[in-house]
């Protein structure tokens, strides 16, 4: 399941020990609250997506903004970038 898979990036990309993909909550906010990422996290993530999926993202638009808001919107985001 790829939101499972995204969870993983995540959690390896940011080297989050002690969190597990069912701690994660795939609806739930990945900044600020949800999660609690911050910028550089974001950055790191966007590395990890770019190197797993081929997915450039630009680092400060409002879109890539709401592919980040949670692993849903990440996991829509990768599957749509596979179908192109």
């Amino acid at each position: 399941m790829l939101e499972l898979e995204v969870k993983q990036l995540i959690i390896d990309a940011l080297q989050l020990e002690d969190i597990t993909s069912d701690d994660i909550d795939s609806a739930a906010p990945l900044f600020i609250e949800g999660l609690g990422l911050d910028s550089i996290d974001a950055l790191e993530l966007g590395v990890a997506l770019q190197k797993k999926y081929g997915i450039s993202l630009s680092a400060d638009s409002e879109e890539t903004r709401r592919h980040f808001a949670s692993v849903q919107a990440l996991a829509a985001m990768i599957e749509s970038h596979r179908q192109k």
